[in-house]
């Protein structure tokens, strides 16, 4: 019986006394009161805004915060609850009846609010609160309060008319559920603060034909993550500010839901529902036009289920239908393929709006766009070079990213830093002070361990003190160069504003053209006299050396600056395309000089940079360039990818390590290379591993090997390797890429594959091959009829073929010299010690090497299972011993190598050179 007088009390509270109530228990919980009493409620009344017990305690001078201590110092003296739920005090259910009593009989209100409960109290205050507070309470004339409710409380956001119509006000303080749960995305755009959307035409109009129909006017906006969704709502909410839309769109609000606050403190089954249909009907019932923007509008299909409610999507169905409710989805792709799709009904009532991603030209032009808002928010000036390279730089090397969201991250971050640097010293400077801390660290503890005499060794310390010395100096020298380009910078800074205020300064000035226009001829005639006049009356100053324009004067200082930054860039003036370069060098670790230097140039020496690791496949490169040429230039046909090369030949003459130079070359590095071992796609339904499962089958929407890799990295180069072992029908894929640039992945989605340059491994014909090497010219003669048997003449023709030449022995030998060399500067750094190697060694290793068709791959099984096993046994003895190693020589003899390390002496002879002996 208890309890349904309880919820009989409760349920006339309105939502701010509601609210207070249920702060009050929630406060006694945590602090483990037995009892909710009055005192808490009003405590908790007092921490919410707006309502009538503030508006009253503010109009009668009673200080809220001298009232919340009168209240907390006596609010929680009882003692623990022993089950964890307080109940309500005797003194509590009194209050509710009697303010009820109150507010239903003599007041004639429909819902108990907290002035009335405020109205209660102050009939005797000292039997619901401690004194200290009821004194305070004595300010107000309770008669008069009672007399004029409505007077004092009209400035409350609980004020309501009598008829219990909502006053003009509610909305202001956020008392109807669409100020809570959703904001308006128009009246930011209205004070400014959306950014400018460029380039987003044909996709904004799209959307508002679909407004504008009288039923199922509802786009969804679909789109990969960072193309611009939201922007798109934004273009159209700056269009309706401006007025350019139909009438009918005119003076409408685009409300973007938060679903995050809907579904907060929604733990109650219904309660979300409920708050959902009463948003949907303000929006339908609103006197004002307004569009319902929900982002990521996937996460409403099952929301409410989780809480064992209904659907919130089948909520919107019948509104969605009937064209009362006006609603912009947005959601990605796989999201509107995994729950729109799925869902016909839902799907059918919306209509669909494709953002693609915009290329690198657009994406130029909407940081251009943008220009102004992140100049000012940085207080920097960025060249127009820094926008085209954020753009073209980010599409190439940033991958699993779209534009324009990766390009303005770029640009975002390099303004960032340049802005950070002309106010703090640079990283640089900070890394180097951070190295000689550690240094300091590490010298004060071995003179400790000195001093004390645990360390009798004075080598480590003395190698210490020099790098610290070096690393001293290098500071040094690092800030009198920032100081200098500061200094420099500071006065280019402020030249450049002045330029910039006289040109806006003679804008300004410039006369209207009407006026001219208006200006008779004799008026001119007199002027231009007058003028005649003052210059022959005044003696014109002498140019003289002293004399500099800031025009002259910004052009010494920026050659200046360009000399410093030749030695080490720490400060910039402006954002370039030297910042953003940097900062893609960091994200990704291409290397900075690669991205700063000229592609052309790059394809134009391309044999001179593979000469230097591909020995003896003079001819291949010679083709491979001469078609790379072609591609760079584009001239070759419209459609087709950088290239398609068939590199067919022996195992081990450098097939595959010319592609991996090429992606260093090309791209920047071998996270660009794509490599697919051909070997496991034996079977023919291996096909779906290559482009993905389709519908129905297992592991659709995950994405396949090669397309995944090519839609993530469209510049990039990807190696077949071993194709010759792959089903032929396996093959077909290639038909399209190789000819049109483009390949349908599992999903149906167009993957662009005209940035890629394709590279087929295979040793099928190495016998033609080897029998035809002194004869190249007829060598693609004999080696077609022999590929035709495997690869269909179809699939032949849209590649090139080039063949690599076995190694003659001359180019072993110079990659034997090439590996001996290396492994000398090895042992040399990492032991310190002199390294001898005998001719004979070379002589040993090139007798081994037998077989043509292994080429260079028998090289390192010789070097690393027969020559330096012996070595490795001397070395890691030495080492075990702890003894210094002096001089290492590798020999050969009676078709064996040998090895012998000898021991660091403290006054230890350089031992003479025998004849049979060369040190590389």
């Amino acid at each position: 019986m208890i309890q349904i007088d309880l919820a009989t009390l409760v349920k006339p509270l309105n939502p701010f006394a509601k609210q207070a109530l249920e702060m009050a228990a929630s406060e006694c919980m945590s602090q483990q009161a037995s009892e909710i009493t009055v005192a808490h409620v009003l405590l908790q009344m007092l921490a919410i805004p707006r309502n009538d017990v503030r508006v009253i305690a503010e109009r009668t001078g009673i200080s809220a915060e001298d009232l919340r201590q009168a209240l907390t110092v006596e609010s929680y003296p009882g003692g623990r609850s022993a089950e964890g739920y307080p109940s309500f005090s005797p003194m509590l259910i009194e209050w509710l009846k009697e303010s009820w009593l109150l507010a239903s009989a003599q007041m004639q209100h429909s819902e108990l609010r907290s002035g009335v409960l405020l109205l209660t109290l102050l009939h005797s205050p000292l039997r619901y609160i401690p004194p200290a507070a009821a004194r305070l309470l004595t300010a107000i004339n309770r008669d008069q309060l009672q007399q004029d409710f409505a007077a004092w409380t009209k400035e409350s956001a609980e004020s309501v008319d009598l008829a219990g119509g909502q006053t003009p006000r509610a909305t202001e303080t956020g008392d109807t559920l669409l100020a809570r749960y959703a904001k308006n995305m128009t009246a930011d755009a209205r004070n400014g603060r959306l950014d400018p959307v460029l380039c987003r035409d044909y996709e904004i109009d799209l959307m508002i034909d679909i407004l504008c129909r009288r039923r199922k006017n509802n786009p969804v906006v679909v789109g990969d993550a960072g193309v611009g969704k939201s922007a798109l709502i934004e273009g159209l909410a700056l269009r309706i500010v401006a007025g350019q839309v139909p009438d009918k769109l005119k003076n409408t609000d685009i409300m973007t839901l938060d679903l995050g606050a809907l579904q907060a403190g929604a733990s109650v089954k219904g309660e979300f529902e409920k708050r959902f249909k009463g948003l949907m009907a303000e929006v339908i019932f609103s006197p004002v036009p307004v569009i319902l923007f929900i982002d990521e509008a996937h996460t409403l299909i099952g929301a409410g289920n989780q809480q064992g409610g209904l659907d919130i999507s089948n909520l919107l169905k019948p509104a969605l239908a009937r064209g009362e409710l006006k609603t912009i989805a947005a959601t990605t792709w796989s999201e509107y393929k995994k729950y729109f799709e799925k869902d016909a009904a839902l799907s059918r009532r919306f209509q669909l709006v494709k953002v693609s991603e915009p290329n690198a030209a657009e994406a130029t032009i909407i940081l251009r766009g943008l220009l102004a808002v992140y100049e000012q928010s940085h207080g920097v000036l960025i060249d127009d070079d820094a926008l085209q390279a954020a753009a073209t730089l980010s599409e190439r090397y940033l991958s699993g990213r779209q534009l324009p969201d990766k390009a303005i991250d770029v640009l975002d971050t390099a303004c960032a830093r340049v802005a950070i640097n002309l106010s703090s010293p640079p990283k640089q400077i900070s890394a180097l002070t951070t190295l000689s801390h550690q240094q300091e660290a590490e010298i004060r503890q071995l003179e400790r361990e000195l001093r004390i005499g645990l360390r009798t060794d004075t080598s480590r310390m003395t190698e210490v003190l020099e790098q610290y010395d070096e690393t001293l100096s290098a500071l040094d020298e690092l800030e009198v160069a920032w100081q200098q380009q500061q200094t420099l910078v500071q006065e280019i800074i402020a030249l450049r504003q002045q330029l910039l205020g006289v040109a806006e300064d003679d804008v300004a000035s410039l006369p209207d053209a009407d006026a001219v226009e208006d200006t008779p001829p004799e008026a001119e005639q007199d002027s231009t006299d007058a003028e005649s006049a003052d210059d022959a009356g005044s003696v014109q100053p002498e140019e003289t050396a002293e004399t500099v324009s800031p025009v002259q004067r910004l052009a010494q200082l920026t050659a200046e600056l360009d000399a410093l930054h030749n030695d080490q860039l720490l400060v910039s003036p402006h954002v370039d395309k030297k910042q953003i370069a940097a900062v893609i060098a960091e994200w990704t670790g291409v290397p900075l000089n690669r991205l700063s230097q000229n592609e052309m140039s790059v394809i134009t020496d391309l044999p001179v940079w593979l000469g230097c690791t591909i020995k003896g496949q003079d001819l291949a490169i010679a083709s491979l360039h001469k078609h790379l040429l072609t591609a760079r230039a584009d001239l070759r046909r419209p459609g087709r990818p950088l290239g398609a090369f068939l590199l067919a030949g022996p195992s081990g003459v450098g097939k595959t390590e010319t592609v991996l130079q090429l992606a260093e070359l090309l791209y920047g590095g071998r996270q660009y290379l794509t490599t697919i071992n051909m070997s496991e796609f034996q079977e023919k339904h291996t096909v779906s591993r290559l482009i993905g499962s389709p519908p129905g089958y297992v592991g659709y929407g995950e994405g396949g090997v090669l397309t995944e890799a090519i839609r993530q990295k469209p510049y990039s180069v990807v190696l077949l390797d071993e194709v010759e072992k792959a089903h032929p029908d396996v093959l077909n894929l290639f038909y399209q890429a190789f000819d049109k640039g483009e390949m349908a992945d599992g999903e149906g989605r167009l993957i662009d594959c005209k940035n890629i340059v394709f590279f087929l491994t295979s040793n099928l014909g190495y016998q033609v091959i080897v029998e035809h090497a002194d004869d190249p010219e007829t060598m693609q003669e004999a080696l077609y009829p022999v590929l035709a048997d495997f690869f269909k003449p179809a699939l032949l023709a849209r590649m090139e073929v080039v063949p690599y030449l076995p190694l003659s022995k001359e180019t072993l030998a110079t990659i034997i010299a090439g590996k001996l060399a290396r492994l000398d500067n090895v042992l040399r750094s990492r032991f310190g010690a002199d390294v001898i190697i005998g001719p004979e060694v070379t002589d040993e290793i090139m007798s081994r090497v037998t077989r043509a068709e292994n080429g260079a791959r028998m090289l390192e099984s010789v070097i690393d299972g027969d020559m330096l096993p012996p070595l490795s046994l001397l070395l890691l003895q030495k080492m075990a011993a702890n003894t210094a190693i002096a001089r290492i020589r590798l020999s050969a003899a009676d078709g064996a190598f040998t090895a012998d390390v000898e021991d660091a002496l403290p006054d230890d002879a350089v031992t003479p050179q025998t004849e049979d002996e060369t040190v590389l």
